[in-house]
């Protein structure tokens, strides 16, 4: 009853203008409080609700593209496990404008689930003291429950936010659980936490795909949880990522990005990987004498790697003789692509279609290294540019040519691909007005850049992909009959994974990017090919990367899912058949076979003594 006392003395000073009595509030909260007073918000107001246009919604997300795919992956785990709560989750940017969010039915409805929605801002200065901002604020969790909230208005909603880094320690974006207060789940805010984490690091297995990737800590059973630090290295040992955990790890070495491997550790770099490659567990001291255990997760690609026992695939090569990045044993992928060397040599334009994810800018690379073009290949989102800006970002301008044009000018994408491959992703997102210009470009190959006044000739190859149906579009009249005609030269399409005949050598190949030391058994294959895949390719990835952070040993099972059938003996009897609470339950005894130690167990899912214990 003192909590609540006091907070009804706080909460009576904050609405009366007296000054806040000290010690009844969370010391962020007080300090939130007293900056908004001082920006003169009324508490007993109803903060103005500022929606940004959704354009400039659709721009923020292509931006955050590679963030959005993990988060949105991972905001899906995370709603199944805290669902049935009157629950929202929602993803962010870093200044607190809110993306895409999750949620029931009856937050959807509630005043609450009317207000964060997509393009809604949730800084401080509009929304007064909230998740969102402070986390954003100051770069670290927190929860901001019920009558914390600065305005009364917000009283019923306990709100948890978890910042989202990048290895500089920058904000990327922004995780948040909210949830009616009353239906306040004791494990929401570590699973919050726990997913953040998750989501950085597959942001550093998806960015450094070219580098190695090395997991350590000092115990052996932390190397697969996400207190794990993962150190992203160049071929030369240059560092060049380093997730949270690992920096805390090496806290007080030199640890920024372009340090090297032998300025952190006492083992050089070369006879660290010379172990780390044969797929073993490799004990060194780091250079402040402590030490870790260290394992490799990602392999530089074209690496010779020995002594991992892999199932080996002969590449599939095309007639122009390059070997595709990918796996394409699949028989209709195979017959679908006999073509490109031809094509290639023809010079023809080649239009790839698909759902989503199903790898059509990969294939479009292959594409290029078919061509032996000696240029750049240049990758551009039709989808991501605004109508006013497609032609100055694709033909170039000149300086001062438009409000806002870059004051040394610009070149433009297609003379940047000058003797290489323009790809043109989403091209049935360019705008009508756009797509004359377009045309005329692939007809004559020549570039005048927006308020110049010179022509430039390039040598530019088209490859363009959808996953829409432009027939349907031309028909429509949505899509210039001309230009439909014009790129699809030869149209190569991409089956979706669930349709794949080589599913297993996708997942294998995949894993093997991911975690080359990881093997995957026959029946958690065949509980992957169950699923439908609506996100093809990049879905698949972050399943795995879900699965390695779940297994126990040194293989991903049926028992890493989920969904996977639960023994009732495995969860205490408070818990049985309660949904979230025996997953929590399960989680929490799984650890502990780990770990073999509580403190350890609460350490390691972010939990008190106290909640292992009753699980136990």
């Amino acid at each position: 009853m003192q909590n609540l006392s006091g907070m009804d003395r706080a909460r009576n000073a904050l609405e009366r203008g007296d000054r806040l009595p000290g010690g009844f509030l969370p010391v962020p909260i007080a300090e939130s409080w007293q900056r908004c007073r001082d920006l003169g918000l009324d508490p007993g107001l109803v903060p103005r609700g500022e929606v940004v246009p959704f354009a400039a919604v659709t721009l923020r997300r292509q931006k955050m593209e590679s963030l959005r795919r993990l988060a949105l992956a991972e905001m899906q785990v995370l709603y199944a496990q805290i669902a049935g709560s009157n629950l929202m989750i929602a993803l962010a940017d870093a200044s607190g404008m809110v993306l895409d969010t999750i949620s029931d039915q009856a937050f959807m409805e509630s005043t609450a689930g009317r207000s964060i929605i997509p393009g809604s801002l949730w800084d401080e200065a509009r929304r007064g003291t909230n998740a969102l901002g402070l986390a954003s604020d100051a770069s670290q969790p927190i929860g901001v429950f019920g009558r914390e909230h600065y305005f009364t208005c917000h009283a019923h909603l306990s709100c948890m936010a978890a910042p989202i880094l990048d290895s500089h320690g920058q904000v990327l974006g922004l995780l948040d659980a909210s949830c009616a207060n009353e239906a306040r789940q004791q494990h929401t805010h570590a699973l919050v936490r726990m997913a953040a984490a998750q989501i950085e690091n597959g942001l550093i297995f998806q960015e450094c795909a070219d580098n190695f990737i090395l997991a350590f800590h000092p115990r052996a059973e932390y190397l697969d949880t996400l207190s794990a630090g993962l150190l992203a290295l160049s071929r030369d040992g240059v560092v060049t990522a380093l997730n949270r955990p690992g920096s805390a790890l090496l806290s007080g070495l030199p640890v920024g990005l372009g340090a090297r491997f032998d300025t952190l550790f006492e083992m050089s770099f070369a006879r660290a990987l010379d172990g780390l490659l044969r797929g073993g567990v490799v004990p060194l001291r780091d250079a402040a004498g402590s030490q870790v255990l260290m394992v490799c997760r990602q392999i530089a690609p074209g690496l010779a790697v020995r002594n991992l026992r892999r199932e080996q695939q002969v590449p599939v090569r095309d007639k122009g003789g390059a070997v595709p990045g990918f796996v394409c044993a699949d028989e209709a992928l195979k017959a679908a692509m006999a073509d490109i060397g031809q094509a290639v040599a023809m010079g023809m334009p080649i239009h790839l279609t698909g759902e989503t994810g199903t790898g059509k800018e990969l294939m479009a690379r292959h594409i290029h290294a078919v061509s032996g073009r000696r240029g750049e290949f240049v990758a551009v989102n039709c989808g991501a540019l605004a109508e006013q800006l497609f032609v100055a970002e694709i033909f170039g301008h000149e300086q001062g040519a438009f409000t806002n044009a870059r004051a040394d000018g610009s070149i433009g994408l297609a003379r940047q691909a000058d003797g290489g491959t323009l790809f043109l992703d989403e091209i049935a997102d360019i705008p009508l007005s756009a797509q004359t210009a377009l045309l005329r470009f692939l007809d004559a190959m020549e570039v005048r850049p927006v308020g110049g006044l010179k022509v430039h000739k390039v040598d530019v190859r088209i490859v363009s992909a959808t996953n829409r149906d432009l027939d349907e579009m031309v028909a429509g009249r949505a899509f210039r009959a001309d230009l439909f005609y014009r790129l699809n030269g030869l149209v190569l399409h991409l089956p979706p994974l669930s349709a794949r005949s080589d599913f297993a050598l996708v997942v294998k190949h995949l894993l093997q990017e991911l975690a080359p030391e990881v093997a995957i058994t026959d029946a958690a294959i065949a509980r992957l090919a169950q699923r439908e895949w609506p996100g093809n390719i990049r879905e698949l990835r972050s399943a795995l990367q879900r699965l390695l952070m779940r297994r126990r040993e040194a293989l991903i099972d049926e028992s890493c899912f989920v969904d996977a059938a639960a023994d009732p003996s495995d969860t205490c009897p408070a818990c049985a058949g309660r949904g979230l609470a025996s997953r929590i339950c399960r989680e929490i005894r799984a650890t502990y076979r780990t770990c073999r130690n509580v403190t350890q167990t609460a350490k390691a899912l972010g939990l008190s003594r106290t909640t292992v214990y009753k699980h136990l």
